[in-house]
């Protein structure tokens, strides 16, 4: 397969433009999004959608959210992700596999029908997790693009997915919420540097290859005009392009930010081998086997379940 998006190279990186769409021939009449929210997402790459979800459905989410976080305290397993030099979980990974509340949720029509909407097909979860950014000790996500690494290390191979971030905790200013740069998502930007074998396992941790360099990430604010940050009350929810340059702060400020994300793929852009030409990284990371397309569930928060 042709890679249409070179990455890890050595010497000075260049800025490419996407080849891809960025909303897959849907219309206003295909989803839930009206042709201004279809428009917003077009131009900047993510759309942020306050109070989503009710405060009875939060009550739920925050609820299910210290479950899990309490089950994974101890936990030695290998998708559990904790913080550098600590004992902080920093990332639950595989939670729609886990964790069956949230393997409920990924199937959500509600946010399963924005995802096919954006992507024109069926849609399958390449990748979930909990981000849990606890207050005085959560550390920072520098910038980066997902489809960078998607593509690099799983074998991603078209820009032909959508993250689904929801806030189980408000997000403020103040406690490291998402950072996005409006429009990014219209260039790819290389990246320095040979990818090591199991690289993942210091990346998840704290990413240093795969990240842009500092002139990139100037460019395309210069191109952008600005930084704007997914700010808002729990139980709102973030869709962003796979290829939108993001990042967070650490988190200084007494009050913890949490979200979950799942990362709807394409039923037609299924992984294939790293175009890192290194081994591919573990299922909970990225989900290569039993792959079938979701079918859409309404929930039932009050008895945490969904009803068909």
């Amino acid at each position: 397969m042709k890679d249409l998006y070179p990455s890890r190279i050595k010497g000075m990186p260049s800025i490419l433009e996407r080849k891809d769409p960025i909303i897959h021939s849907s219309t206003k009449e295909d989803g839930p999004l009206k042709e201004k929210e279809l428009d917003f997402y077009e131009e900047n790459g993510y759309l942020f959608m306050p109070n989503f979800f009710s405060e009875e459905e939060v009550n739920v989410l925050q609820k299910e959210l210290r479950r899990n976080m309490e089950e994974n305290k101890q936990s030695s397993e290998p998708f559990v992700v904790r913080e550098t030099g600590g004992e902080e979980i920093r990332s639950v990974f595989d939670v729609h596999n886990n964790d069956e509340f949230f393997h409920q949720l990924s199937s959500n029509e509600r946010i399963v029908h924005i995802a096919q909407q954006l992507l024109g097909s069926q849609v399958y979860i390449n990748q979930s997790r909990i981000n849990f950014k606890p207050g005085f000790k959560g550390k920072d996500f520098y910038w980066h693009s997902d489809f960078e690494t998607w593509h690099m290390e799983d074998g991603m191979p078209n820009m032909r997915a959508v993250s689904c971030s929801i806030i189980l905790t408000d997000n403020y200013s103040y406690n490291g919420p998402l950072l996005l740069i409006p429009g990014s998502h219209r260039y790819f930007v290389q990246c320095v540097g040979e990818t090591p074998e199991n690289h993942f396992e210091q990346s998840l941790k704290m990413q240093n290859i795969g990240v842009p360099d500092h002139d990139s990430i100037n460019w395309l604010l210069e191109k952008g005009g600005r930084i704007d940050s997914a700010t808002g009350p729990a139980g709102s929810v973030l869709f962003f392009e796979s290829n939108t340059m993001h990042g967070s702060n650490s988190n200084i400020s007494p009050l913890p930010r949490s979200n979950v994300f799942f990362v709807f793929n394409s039923i037609e852009n299924k992984l294939v081998d790293p175009f890192a030409k290194t081994s591919p990284r573990p299922e909970f990371i990225a989900n290569r086997s039993n792959i079938r397309p979701i079918q859409p569930k309404k929930a039932d928060f009050a008895n945490k379940k969904i009803m068909i």
